[in-house]
């Protein structure tokens, strides 16, 4: 059974996809909306999200299936190990998976993860501590990391 909802988050209004009672896509709206068909795990993945985004969850419960290719999938998975309010660079998570030569290719599943948020791509910045691209947006990489308290809050003088 597929099912699809949205979701208004501090960070834009979120996609979110399920077939056969797993998660498969947390995603930043790019379209129009289509009719809703809430299922069990879609209920549970909003609840959760609402939960984290009130600073009430640092981790996520709800059955997903990740799919892509066995590298991609293996990138996913291992972002799942850097912890809440923590950072890792592309090279260090290249060194995770296997193979410092595969820093670009990390890079690449980083950028295709189909769960936002859930699965943090978020939390990987440059080797510098530079805070590289986001599928999202830079802005919602920043909200995101300053949520969990990963950076400090950027104060404006202007």
């Amino acid at each position: 059974m597929q099912g699809l909802a949205y979701l208004s988050s501090p960070v834009g209004e979120l996609q979110i996809e399920s077939d056969d009672e797993k998660i498969i896509v947390v995603g930043f709206l790019r379209k129009e909306k289509q009719k809703e068909f809430i299922t069990p795990v879609i209920e549970q993945c909003i609840a959760e999200l609402n939960e984290y985004f009130l600073e009430k969850r640092k981790s996520f419960s709800f059955a997903m299936d990740l799919r892509g290719s066995d590298f991609q999938v293996k990138v996913w998975n291992e972002l799942m190990n850097i912890p809440f309010g923590k950072t890792i660079s592309y090279e260090k998570l290249a060194l995770r998976v296997g193979d410092i030569k595969t820093t670009r290719a990390v890079g690449l599943a980083n950028g295709q993860n189909p769960i936002a948020i859930v699965v943090p791509c978020h939390r990987v910045i440059g080797k510098s501590g530079d805070l590289t691209g986001y599928g999202g947006g830079l802005d919602r990489k920043i909200w995101l990391l300053e949520h969990e308290g990963a950076i400090q809050k950027q104060l404006s003088i202007f």
